[in-house]
């Protein structure tokens, strides 16, 4: 019989984290539910989960900047990705009607996500909360029968809420990338075709495009580039890359070739790529 796989996620059962790890593992899982993305990190590390889902980057509000330093400081692999469509809803008590409604609330990011629904509505009071899904399950555990939250179906269906609103959301093409991390690396011989890589360069002017123009030279894409100043020293930054190629032997030689341009190269994680949103 398969192992059950332990997934940490940030947030509780019905978050947009928990609906990742759904699509990328199933729904045979079991959630390791975590206040922050340290935790997340600190149960991975003790053996408390198997997996981490990790939220890296949403297409309005843009990368989470501290969870790149976490990958980086704990060691993990980047073994996998997923992209997750972001659909938001407003959800209340049953029987509760719009009109009735005094107070929303949901996560910064979310709210920030359908701040154009509510201009229209300027007497509804918004309160910022820590979980979107957490939101929803207050509602249903303290019966307020004057709130909304917003979130997603999962947790208008767990948490036993009536959608009073479908897809607030100002951007219907909103997603968020999360990562599939490991405490060891991939299994050899899994396919791949896309990296997460991190490195310095020096101060030389055309460094960086140095370095950029070996992995052009193999036909290597740069899916992304992400700047992060090092703590503490000025003017010196790290350089988060996700790269994908046709070819890995070409990869390897341009990874070969740019090991004698950076510094504290290190590969993140190689994984097979899946942009299916």
């Amino acid at each position: 019989m398969e192992t059950i796989k332990r997934i940490a996620i940030q947030g509780i059962k019905a978050s947009f984290h928990e609906e990742a790890a759904y699509k990328f593992f199933g729904k045979n899982i079991e959630t390791v539910e975590c206040n922050s993305f340290k935790e997340t990190c600190d149960k991975l590390e003790k053996n408390d989960a198997d997996f981490v889902v990790m939220a890296i980057e949403n297409s309005i509000a843009g990368s989470l900047l501290p969870n790149y330093t976490l990958i980086r400081d704990y060691g993990f692999s980047v073994v996998g990705e997923v992209y997750l469509p972001i659909q938001l809803h407003l959800m209340a008590l049953p029987g509760v009607k719009f009109e009735d409604i005094k107070i929303v609330t949901s996560h910064p990011i979310a709210i920030r996500q359908c701040i154009d629904f509510f201009y229209d509505y300027p007497h509804i009071k918004i309160v910022e909360s820590n979980d979107t899904a957490a939101c929803a399950k207050r509602i249903q555990e303290e019966k307020l029968t004057d709130t909304m939250a917003i979130a997603n179906n999962l947790a208008a269906e767990l948490y036993g809420l009536n959608i009073l609103e479908r897809r607030v959301e100002s951007n219907k093409k909103n997603y968020t990338r999360f990562l599939i991390l490991k405490k060891d690396k991939t299994d050899e011989g899994k396919k791949i075709n896309k990296a997460s890589i991190c490195f310095q360069v020096g101060h030389k002017a055309g460094s960086l495009a140095t370095v950029l123009n070996i992995f052009a030279e193999q036909e290597v894409s740069l899916t992304k580039i992400q700047s992060m100043p090092v703590l503490g020293k000025r003017n010196e930054y790290y350089f988060y890359v996700d790269l994908e190629w046709p070819s890995t032997e070409k990869y390897d030689k341009a990874v070969r070739k740019a090991l004698k341009y950076t510094s504290n190269f290190n590969i993140l994680g190689e994984y097979l790529k899946n942009d299916k949103v």
